[in-house]
């Protein structure tokens, strides 16, 4: 989860993809550490969360110019 917004908005949709196959891994261990008691700062769990929803936004994003750039093409 150690990437920035920034970071994030320069990778390809492949890349951004796999970012949130991982930070989604990282969470589910978040979770499990929680419920253990293993967890000492539970706000990663909110920054973890946080950063899963800018990476689906960017993907979001992207796929809606690519919609827009395909409907612009068929006119």
């Amino acid at each position: 989860m150690a990437r920035s917004i920034e970071e994030l908005r320069q990778m390809e949709l492949p890349g951004l993809v796999e970012e949130l196959r991982n930070t989604k891994q990282e969470a589910l261990n978040l979770r499990f550490r929680n419920a253990t008691g293993q967890l000492e700062d539970n706000s990663e769990i909110g920054k973890v969360r946080k950063q899963i929803a800018r990476i689906n936004t960017l993907i979001r994003q992207r796929e809606i110019a690519a919609a827009e750039a395909a409907q612009k093409v068929s006119k």
